[in-house]
């Protein structure tokens, strides 16, 4: 599903394969598995950090594994434990003592938008892929939190709406000119390669991790305070709202 590899300072995160890295448990322990590693190992250093997260195939991730989200809501009652577990990998990536990177080569949609957007600076393949909330086209609704978590990350309120009330399908040109993401690069191994620079960059400042996340954690408090009270947009507990 995963695979960590350290090269140095940095550590690459990368969901493995040819399918759709749809998010299910499966996914979800793998990433928050390697989440765990990747904090005790760097506490256990005195040197800074950075990672990096990124994908094979076509696919960043095409959201949410609706089947095994339906599952969990199925007879004879919900499991609010495992249907929460998107939100606490959310809760992991953006207390990650390090910079963040996401090296986004394939299409990211609606909840593997989402994960990109956890991280601190998104970089898009130019030529291949798109972001795209999917849910208001498919007849989801969505947490809140995700509504705060864009609402942080994509600063202008046209953007926001063609995300979200548009349901717009951005290539990266586009999401760079309106905000969402950091830069566009040429295939996957630009774009890959421009995530190694930065982080590389961002290593180099030398900055302390902890201090590093608690200035995250106070940048997406809103974030954090609607993923811990699990309020819903219209206050509904269907998939779309739970996850």
């Amino acid at each position: 599903m995963c695979t960590l590899e350290k090269r140095g300072n940095l550590y690459i995160l990368t969901l493995v394969g040819t399918g759709e890295h749809r998010i299910n448990s499966t996914l979800i322990d793998a990433i928050r598995s390697a989440l765990r590693r990747v904090t005790v190992d760097s506490n256990s250093s005195s040197s800074s950090s950075a990672l990096i997260t990124t994908n094979e195939g076509k696919f960043f991730s095409n959201g949410l594994d609706l089947a095994w989200a339906r599952s969990l809501q199925s007879y004879p009652r919900p499991d609010p434990i495992r249907l929460s577990s998107f939100g606490s990998l959310v809760m992991d990536f953006i207390s990650l003592p390090m910079p963040t990177i996401a090296a986004v080569t394939g299409h990211a949609s609606a909840a593997g938008l989402l994960l990109a957007l956890c991280h601190d600076y998104v970089l898009m393949r130019r030529d291949r892929g798109f972001l795209y909330m999917s849910e208001l086209d498919i007849g989801l609704t969505i947490p809140a939190w995700s509504v705060a978590l864009i609402r942080c990350k994509v600063g202008e309120p046209a953007a926001r709406r063609e995300l979200l009330l548009r349901a717009a399908k951005m290539k990266a040109v586009e999401a760079v000119e309106k905000g969402i993401v950091y830069s566009a690069h040429d295939g996957v191994e630009e774009t890959v390669k421009a995530a190694v620079e930065l982080a590389e960059e961002l290593v180099m400042r030398k900055w302390d991790g902890h201090v590093y996340a608690q200035y995250r954690m106070v940048v997406l408090k809103e974030v954090l305070d609607n993923l811990v009270s699990d309020e819903t947009v219209d206050g509904n507990a269907s998939i779309g709202s739970k996850l």
